[in-house]
């Protein structure tokens, strides 16, 4: 559900890996170099970064760092609605690989991660409820740092952003849009008002959008072949699977998979 630890002692992100968790690093000094996805992100003295259920992220250099890293589940903190819009508001935890590093001038997260690592150690009395109160705080402290920075304020629909999870999760079946919209007890214009409300693009051009990311992690950090990952997504036919990366990428699965090899 939650899991805290220091980054000294968090070696398992000294190699690619993804969770079905938020991640969030905390830097408290020193420096770090790391990847997710695609893309270098360097992490400074009081810097912190959020990292979204099922990115690919690791550290490629650690300079004397030291600091935390937050885990946590979807199920653990997203008790309502207004969880799961602040969850994602601002784009703390996007799933179009938006990620950033944010500056925090004060000690308010670092002080809340201290003591949610204490309160998962000792576990006293309703500890849970304290560390979701914590994580709450945490959330909100860097929202206020991404204001201040000058970021445009964003928060999304609760119901566009259960779409979002209900196609990550799901990418092995394929599944149209109609389908998604029965599964969120909604309609395909409902899914469509609140993508291009939030997202710019219409819903299915989000699940084309998403299914492309999940690829571009498989052809890169998985070593599958192009057929696997086709099957993988829910493409029947390899070649259609091809054309629809290429159209959207500009490269073929191979050709990607041979420029970003690791």
């Amino acid at each position: 559900m939650i899991e805290i630890t220091t980054i000294e002692k968090a070696t398992e992100l000294n190699k690619p890996r993804r969770v079905v968790k938020y991640v969030l690093l905390y830097c408290k000094s020193g420096k770090l170099q790391l990847t997710v996805d695609e893309k270098d992100f360097i992490l400074n003295a009081g810097e912190v970064i959020t990292i979204t259920s099922g990115q690919i992220h690791y550290i490629k250099k650690s300079t004397n760092a030291n600091g935390y890293v937050l885990e946590f589940s979807l199920g653990f903190f997203c008790k309502n609605d207004n969880d799961i819009e602040l969850i994602f508001h601002n784009g703390l935890f996007c799933h179009f690989a938006m990620n950033e590093v944010i500056s925090l001038k004060n000690t308010v997260v670092y002080e809340q991660l201290q003591k949610i690592s204490e309160e998962l150690e000792k576990q006293p009395y309703q500890y849970l409820i304290s560390v979701h109160s914590r994580v709450e705080l945490i959330l909100v402290e860097i929202n206020r740092a991404k204001v201040e920075q000058g970021n445009e304020i964003w928060k999304p629909d609760a119901l566009f952003l259960k779409f979002l999870e209900l196609v990550r999760a799901n990418f092995e079946h394929n599944y149209t849009l109609a389908h998604f919209a029965q599964m969120l007890g909604t309609t395909e214009g409902k899914l469509n008002e609140q993508s291009k409300l939030h997202a710019g693009k219409t819903a299915q051009n989000v699940i084309f959008n998403l299914t492309v990311s999940e690829a571009k992690r498989l052809l890169m950090y998985e070593s599958q072949s192009v057929k696997e990952v086709a099957y993988k997504l829910g493409f029947n036919d390899p070649f259609y699977f091809s054309n629809f990366f290429k159209k959207h990428t500009r490269l073929s699965p191979k050709a990607y998979q041979e420029k970003h090899s690791l």
